[in-house]
């Protein structure tokens, strides 16, 4: 196909530069802008970047110009967007309205009725939402969201396992890394030798953004997947990779064991429309059998980061089953994951 000109919003931050380095080579975007706040805008962005990312910046974004953040100066059929909620949510509509498909890393709207909270390999008919949104909201474009980058992989996970138990509820406790809060992020000093046993608003987003997901789309709109959730959230350190320790009730308690439950996770398969798009993580699910893995330094770059893994799974003495969960935040809960939307949006007809 024809390269499809893309931006990236916010291009000078840490989820940014993980668009920037994403999109290096994509054989179905081409990158046309990069757009960041008014002090960078006028720049080279090799000059207005502090490049914090392990892989080197991409050659194609060294010399080109950042752009005032709005739709006069960027144009482009998709948008990726990596900006701040409070900028989010003046300036993402108005992308729509110009006629983008905003494909959007910010919180700001994904509990719209009409915004589709999408994991391609767990609910990728959600997509189909963008019809009802454009024709309430009377724009050309769109808006679609990913979730908090601790909801996507204990979600895709628990897909799995609903579809084959029913799950019924949830207890969540994550260790998350620094990449999470942005650069610079956590102070050297609050974090070394240290756990921070709150991050402002997570629990809420692991709690509620989950029910969404798996939940059903139905006339138009998602009915909530009748699931409760505890979740206890903490910032570690760790580079990258959020790690969940996760215990589940079950509806089918009698045939859930811990072998059985394997088996439905590594069988695991994203949805024929977003099985073999250019992100599909690869395999969806990998099950881990060793008693200490999954660990965010050997195995988050497990499916090029797209993959969640699955490890430590055991009978729960109090629910049914309790494992541990590990996803790349910055790459399958992040940029990663909004790369992975738009794919799904340009399969499905709907840019």
């Amino acid at each position: 196909m024809k390269p499809i000109p893309v931006a990236v919003l916010g291009a000078t931050g840490s989820v940014g530069q993980r668009f920037i380095s994403l999109l290096d080579g994509h054989p179905w975007f081409r990158v046309v802008a990069l757009a960041a706040s008014d002090r960078s805008v006028g720049q080279k962005y090799s000059d207005a970047a502090r490049w914090v990312l392990n892989e080197p910046m991409p050659d194609y974004a060294r010399d080109m110009v950042v752009l005032p953040a709005n739709p006069d100066s960027v144009q482009a059929q998709i948008v990726f967007s990596a900006l701040h909620n409070e900028i989010a949510k003046d300036l993402e509509p108005q992308f729509a309205q110009a006629g983008a498909a905003v494909c959007s890393n910010a919180s700001s709207y994904r509990r719209e009725e009409d915004v589709p909270l999408l994991l391609p390999e767990v609910n990728g008919e959600h997509v189909q939402l963008v019809k009802i949104q454009r024709q309430q909201r009377g724009w050309s474009g769109c808006i679609l969201t990913n979730p908090n980058c601790t909801s996507t992989g204990l979600t895709v996970a628990l897909k799995a396992l609903d579809d084959a138990f029913g799950v019924k509820k949830v207890f969540a406790v994550s260790m998350q890394a620094l990449s999470g809060a942005g650069y610079p992020g956590v102070p050297s000093l609050d974090i070394i030798d240290n756990v921070i046993p709150n991050i402002r608003g997570e629990e809420e987003k692991v709690e509620w953004e989950p029910r969404k997901m798996l939940g059903k789309l139905k006339d138009g709109k998602v009915d909530f997947a009748d699931i409760q959730f505890s979740a206890h959230t903490n910032r570690v350190a760790v580079t990258d990779g959020h790690t969940v320790c996760v215990s589940v009730g079950l509806s089918a308690s009698h045939s859930a064991d811990p072998e059985s439950a394997e088996a439905v996770l590594r069988a695991y398969a994203a949805p024929l429309s977003a099985r073999e798009l250019p992100s599909s993580p690869r395999p969806a699910i990998s099950v881990r059998s060793e008693p200490d893995r999954p660990q965010p330094r050997l195995d988050r770059f497990t499916g090029k980061g797209m993959t969640t893994v699955v490890g430590r799974m055991r009978r729960d003495p109090i629910l049914d089953l309790k494992f541990v969960v590990l996803s790349h935040n910055t790459i399958r809960g992040a940029a990663g994951g909004s790369i992975y939307n738009a794919e799904l949006l340009v399969n499905e007809n709907l840019l």
